[in-house]
């Protein structure tokens, strides 16, 4: 997508921009308030004018907006870490959290433990309790006053669906869900006297589920805990009681945080074309396609980053030891460069590989469960209610995360 029309004399004799912090200044600022896809005419501008821009914000970081440059910075785990910052803003910790926090070979131990037990043929065996939860929860937004699809729907839906992976019981489902919501709301927020509350809840929650799940001796092949214990009982690898709660609470959050958002998007979009949404109705077999085309559009993920583990040069720019990266997914996944007409929902749309779940050491090991849940979500939706459409503005989350954090909506029940 071109090249950096900005360079000036500070340029190396290869043309590479060598302009320190200082000189450069900050380029881009992201938009902390959005509207529904507003963000994706920002990240087209970037992509057009300067697509790797430098920005003050949260610190400093860079933002990689092409597709290219976002796939060869996932995919270079040696020169791109995860260690150091992995998150833009950064957020300080007592400890590493794993698998996030870890760069390979200490990251491959926790994801040869967390992979097997989110196989296709485990998850499936889930399907009955998200769509129990899905069906209640549609329920009563039919029967309730001014139903919001994230409230009411997307938010305890995914932790509904995540307690079903650990195998807890409903009292603790209902724990989960709460502390759960509290704290991705909090997030939302920058609150963090209640971010702080919520993630020591978190820990408590993630040990008893821990105790819990061994207490009931599950198969190793079958339950995230059994396998985690697992690899803490072999002494070939570096996996420790401790890191293997740990393990647990990342993924509870890492579970609410980008399902919810893609999620409400993909209800909000649908509320916003009739047309695709009674094509959805009529032709139900055409919703998995269909959520790939959702989840190239609207991808959640854009505050993840790699750090530069030595000197190296991108996209035309010398990035320094140490500087983080944040990648944007959601710009990537509109880079005209690889999608053709890349704002329009094109169903069916050969060849998506879009980077929804992200590329690499640490592509995202829930992918089928997040397929799933939102296949069971959007089916019931669909099947439940004649139609449905917006009652009002939507609300989108801040910069954490791509999506809606309120969208009220008026449904009306299937016949």
């Amino acid at each position: 997508m071109g090249g950096c029309p900005f360079l000036n004399a500070a340029e190396s004799a290869d043309g590479v921009d060598e302009r320190s912090r200082e000189q450069r200044g900050s380029e881009w600022a992201p938009a902390m308030e959005e509207s529904f896809g507003s963000a994706h005419a920002d990240y087209a501008a970037l992509r057009a004018a300067n697509p790797f821009p430098w920005s003050e914000e949260f610190g400093g970081f860079w933002a990689a907006t092409t597709y290219d440059d976002i796939v060869r910075i996932a995919q270079d785990h040696e020169l791109f870490i995860t260690s150091v910052q992995n998150v833009v803003p950064h957020v300080p910790r007592s400890s590493r959290r794993p698998p996030l926090h870890f760069d390979p070979p200490e990251h491959t131990a926790y994801r040869e433990a967390i992979d097997p037990v989110l196989r296709r043929g485990v998850v499936r065996k889930r399907e009955a309790a998200f769509r129990a939860s899905a069906v209640g929860l549609v329920d009563e937004m039919l029967a309730g006053e001014s139903p919001d699809a994230v409230r009411d729907f997307a938010a305890p839906f995914v932790m509904d669906c995540f307690a079903a992976f650990l195998g807890v019981p409903s009292t603790l489902t209902r724990r989960i869900r709460e502390v759960g919501v509290r704290y991705a709301f909090a997030i939302q927020d920058m609150d963090d006297e209640v971010i702080a509350e919520c993630s020591a809840q978190l820990y408590e929650i993630a040990e008893r589920v821990y105790a819990d799940r061994l207490a009931e001796d599950p198969d190793p092949s079958r339950d995230l805990v059994a396998s985690l214990e697992t690899a803490v009982q072999d002494p070939a690898n570096h996996i420790t009681r401790t890191t293997a709660v740990a393990t647990v609470r990342q993924m509870i959050v890492a579970g609410m945080g980008a399902p919810q958002a893609a999620l409400g998007s993909c209800l909000v979009h649908l509320a916003q074309d009739q047309d695709l949404q009674q094509r959805l109705r009529s032709h139900p077999e055409d919703l998995p396609t269909a959520i790939e085309e959702f989840l190239r559009l609207h991808a959640p993920y854009r505050v993840f980053a790699r750090t530069a583990a030595r000197d190296t040069t991108l996209h035309g720019r010398l990035v320094r030891e140490g500087e983080p990266i944040a990648l944007l997914f959601p710009s990537a996944n509109r880079d005209a460069a690889v999608f053709d007409d890349p704002d329009e929902f094109v169903l069916g749309r050969a060849g998506n590989s879009h980077l929804a779940f992200g590329r690499g050491a640490h592509k995202c090991p829930a992918a089928t469960m997040g397929r799933l849940e939102l296949l069971v979500a959007l089916q019931t939706v669909l099947e439940r209610t004649e139609s449905f459409e917006l009652a009002g503005e939507v609300e989108m989350m801040n910069w954490l995360e791509y999506g809606p954090r309120s969208a009220p909506l008026v449904l009306h029940p299937a016949r």
